[in-house]
């Protein structure tokens, strides 16, 4: 049996595939149902995140766990502690300007990564609403990036 909670980083580079299939049916239910269908996740609240591709230049939506942080949201890149980080991490660094809906509440945010000192006065933020986090950060063999998304 697969449990998210004792997965190594392995075993959770390996569920990658799946979840572009999922992210794909999220959004469309989530959307259609402002939040009320598909979203939660792990019992905790799912937004809809519309970034432009690093790349592609495309918009891609991204269902994603976040974290409510003053006038917006705290974004987590923990992807599980997977070995590397969501593929959206670079969208986000490259095109900060997001689009977010949290249920039927839209919001314009600018993305920005914090650094070392404001992911430490973050991170417990982070982990009281979802406490997860800190057993994604020991399995990583990375280190977790957090973003704050504010008003633009």
């Amino acid at each position: 049996m697969f449990n998210l909670q004792t997965a190594t980083s392995e075993q959770m580079a390996k569920l990658l595939p799946y979840l572009k299939v999922f992210s794909s049916l999220n959004e469309k239910v989530y959307r259609w149902t402002n939040g009320r269908l598909m979203g939660k996740l792990a019992g905790r609240d799912v937004c809809l995140v519309t970034m432009t591709g690093a790349k592609s230049g495309k918009k891609r939506v991204v269902p994603l766990m976040h974290v409510p942080y003053k006038d917006g949201v705290l974004i987590v890149a923990s992807q599980g502690g997977a070995p590397k980080n969501p593929v959206w991490f670079n969208n986000l660094v490259v095109n900060p300007d997001v689009d977010v809906q949290y249920k039927s509440n839209k919001m314009q945010l600018r993305a920005r990564r914090v650094d070392g000192e404001e992911k430490q006065a973050l991170w417990p933020v982070c982990c009281e609403y979802y406490p997860d986090y800190d057993l994604y950060q020991q399995r990583a063999e990375r280190d977790i990036p957090v973003f704050i998304c504010e008003p633009r």
